[in-house]
C-alpha cells in the first residue's frame, strides 16, 4: 500500500497501521498510538508474568468471564494494564507487596486517576486475594463487568409517529 505522496509505507497493514487517514489532516495515522518501546515492554511484561496474574489469566481467558474479552498486558497511554477488558473499558490490576510503599502507592493513584480520565474503571486485586480467595476476586470482577455492560446500552429512540410525525387524528372524531 503506498501513501498519498507515493512513497511506499513501511508498516504492517496486520498492525492495523496502514489505510487510516488522520481526521483533518490527510496523513496516514497509526491505529494505536503505542511506540515500539512500550509494545516491547508489553511483550517482556507477558513473558514475566506472576503466579497470581498467571492464576487470574486462566479464569479470563477465552471469554470465561460472562464473555467478557480480557487482553494481557495491554499497553494505554504511558502505562501497560495488566488485564483490559476494551468492550466496556475495564482494567485489572494485579499488586504485590511492592505496591504497599507510599512511593508506589503515590504511582498508582495517580495512573488511576489518568486512566479514569480517559473513561477507563480501574479494579485492584492483591496477589494473595487472587491467590487465597480467586472466587471472591471472580464475582468482584463480574459484578463491576455487567454493571459497566448495562451502563454502556444506548437506550432504543421512540418510533416517529404515523404520518410523518404529525399527530394523528381518527376520520370519526373530525365530525363532531
Amino acid at each position: 500500500m503506498k501513501r498519498k505522496s507515493g512513497a511506499p509505507s513501511s508498516t504492517s497493514p496486520c498492525k492495523g497501521e496502514v489505510g487510516r487517514v488522520a481526521a483533518g489532516r490527510g496523513s496516514l495515522a497509526p491505529r494505536f498510538s503505542r511506540t515500539l518501546s512500550m509494545t516491547s515492554r508489553a511483550r517482556r511484561l507477558r513473558n514475566e508474568i506472576t503466579k497470581a496474574e498467571r492464576k487470574l489469566w486462566n479464569t479470563l481467558r477465552r471469554d470465561q468471564l460472562e464473555g467478557f474479552h480480557f487482553r494481557r498486558q495491554h499497553p494505554v497511554g504511558p502505562y501497560v494494564l495488566d488485564f483490559y477488558c476494551p468492550s466496556i473499558r475495564l482494567a485489572l490490576e494485579v499488586d504485590g507487596g511492592q505496591h504497599n510503599y507510599d512511593k508506589r502507592q503515590n504511582r498508582d493513584r495517580r495512573r488511576t486517576r489518568w486512566l479514569e480520565s480517559r473513561g477507563i474503571t480501574v479494579l485492584r486485586f492483591w496477589n494473595n486475594d487472587i491467590t487465597e480467595n480467586l472466587e471472591g476476586v471472580w464475582s468482584e470482577i463480574a459484578r463491576v463487568a455487567v454493571s459497566l455492560r448495562s451502563n454502556n446500552v444506548t437506550p432504543s429512540l421512540p418510533l416517529p409517529l404515523s404520518g410523518g410525525g404529525k399527530e394523528y387524528v381518527a376520520p370519526d372524531s373530525q365530525d363532531r
